[in-house]
């Protein structure tokens, strides 16, 4: 079996973009996926096909390969501009050359159709631009992975799919739930994964931290993941550490720990 892992640019958000990006090449990883730098991620439904390009090469410049991006869904323009600001996402993330379009979902139930009815039309366009609409557990229409799966159902298209993230299922449950027995239901149903660990102290959780130190079992995730059909991509979101030299180690480290799992299952 053979399964990428790359990085997220969360862990260097304090960077610029081509900065982020060395340093992820630096650390081992070949592919990216583009998140939020000083508050605004790169590439958005505003950004001509002509700057998300000069994003990519920027990506690949410093020798890795942009293949997601992170987006938030325009719940507040109503269901049909929603849609039309999503399908203009789509076409930048195409020229991004990213094949994932990845959001978080909604948190307020009042939301959750017209959420379901946004990705139920815009699935097909980005399904014509080579593009993936992926939604990743953030509480709310995510908050577990049978809730994942009855919005997976609910949208009924295939070019809608679901990441998986096990540190976010301990985050928003506040450890009432745990990805070891939550990833059972949906297996066979993922098509992308973030690497992120968790604690809870003292009823507060906390993603920040190096993966393997916390209450995640990847072994146990990622291997029933697998077993399950999951072949990739996964992108480290989360290392800990706060000083850049501490966090390209961390980012080295998690690639090592991470790859040492997938290349013994």
């Amino acid at each position: 079996m053979e399964t990428v892992l790359g990085a997220t640019t969360r862990p260097w958000s304090q960077c610029t973009f081509a900065e982020a990006c060395a340093h992820i090449a630096a650390a081992g990883y070949r592919e990216v996926a583009v998140f939020s730098h000083a508050g605004a991620i790169p590439v958005t439904s505003e950004t001509s096909a002509e700057e998300a390009a000069a994003v990519r090469d920027t990506a690949l410049t410093a020798g890795v390969k942009p293949t997601l991006l992170l987006c938030g869904v325009r719940l507040d323009l109503g269901v049909d501009e929603a849609v039309a600001d999503h399908c203009r996402l789509v076409d930048a993330c195409a020229a991004l050359g990213a094949k994932w379009l990845m959001n978080c979902g909604t948190e307020d139930p009042t939301t959750y159709e017209a959420f379901r009815e946004i990705m139920r039309q815009c699935a097909p366009y980005a399904q014509e631009k080579g593009v993936v609409l992926n939604m990743k557990p953030h509480g709310g229409i995510g908050l577990t992975g049978r809730m994942m799966v009855e919005t997976l159902e609910a949208v009924g298209h295939p070019n809608f799919t679901l990441c998986y993230d096990p540190g976010n299922i301990i985050y928003y449950t506040r450890g009432e739930r745990r990805p070891e027995t939550d990833v059972v239901d949906v297996l066979g149903r993922v098509a992308t994964c973030m690497v992120k660990d968790c604690v809870v102290v003292d009823g507060k959780p906390d993603v920040h931290l190096l993966p393997g130190e916390g209450l995640v079992d990847f072994r146990s995730v990622l291997g029933q993941l697998i077993e399950g059909g999951f072949n990739g991509p996964l992108y480290v979101e989360c290392v800990g550490g706060s000083e850049l030299d501490d966090i390209n180690d961390r980012a080295r480290r998690t690639r090592e720990f991470i790859g040492g799992i997938l290349e013994s299952l």
